[in-house]
């Protein structure tokens, strides 16, 4: 029998601000797409276990594509496994929308197809059942 949390999503969308503006071209350190994943992973705890959990750690974390100020990333994390006190989770930063100074200031467009930018395996932890 499969527990029920496994395969259970959470996403948030977030506008990336050129306050983010790490590098030259405007690109956004790697640290900003794993505090996204911090985030949705906390989401998923207190679903999953009316807990807000830790995160424990990360593997196979890869940055496929860049995040630049100006964008717009969707985060999504999803149970892939459900241990006694650990969750793991398959995370992604994809690009949904990105800026275009080359076109004017405020120029933008929707990626079509989402560009992937991070993907990581998470694991998390909950405390026990009281």
């Amino acid at each position: 029998m499969t527990d029920p949390r496994v395969g259970l999503t959470v996403t948030h969308r977030r506008y990336v601000s050129y306050s983010h503006a790490h590098y030259a071209g405007s690109l956004v350190d790697g640290a900003y797409a794993l505090g996204l994943f911090g985030d949705v992973a906390t989401e998923v705890c207190i679903r999953t276990d009316g807990d807000e959990g830790l995160f424990a750690g990360y593997a196979d974390v890869r940055f496929v594509a860049p995040v630049r100020a100006g964008d717009v990333v969707e985060v999504t994390g999803r149970v892939s496994r459900v241990g006694t006190r650990s969750r793991t989770l398959e995370l992604s930063c994809v690009v949904v929308c990105r800026g275009r100074p080359d076109r004017g200031e405020s120029a933008a467009q929707v990626c079509d197809p989402p560009i992937v930018a991070v993907t990581a395996t998470g694991t998390v932890v909950v405390p026990p059942v009281a």
